[in-house]
């Protein structure tokens, strides 16, 4: 049809995936609204990326992937609690 904008072809990258460990809850909400020490570090290395990639990245799409998790504390068995000191 007459007058529709043509697309063009966008290619995607892997993702990155970049590992955070633990943080607060704070840090966490304060990622979510773009804005934090957190959100400074994630887009710090998008711009690394960016860099390392030259004018490949021009065309591409950057899509980080943030993962952040807690460990649990490993549960500990009924023997254990009773006798600490006994193997």
């Amino acid at each position: 049809m007459a007058g529709e904008p043509e697309e063009k072809p966008v290619e995607m990258t892997q993702p990155i995936v970049i590992e955070l460990g633990k943080r607060k809850a704070k840090d966490i909400k304060d990622l979510k609204n773009g804005k934090g020490k957190v959100w400074d570090d994630v887009y710090t290395i998008v711009e690394e990326v960016k860099e390392m990639l030259g004018e490949d990245a021009n065309s591409k799409v950057i899509l980080p992937v943030i993962m952040i998790y807690q460990k649990k504390p490993k549960r500990q068995s009924l023997n254990r609690l009773i006798f600490p000191n006994f193997k």
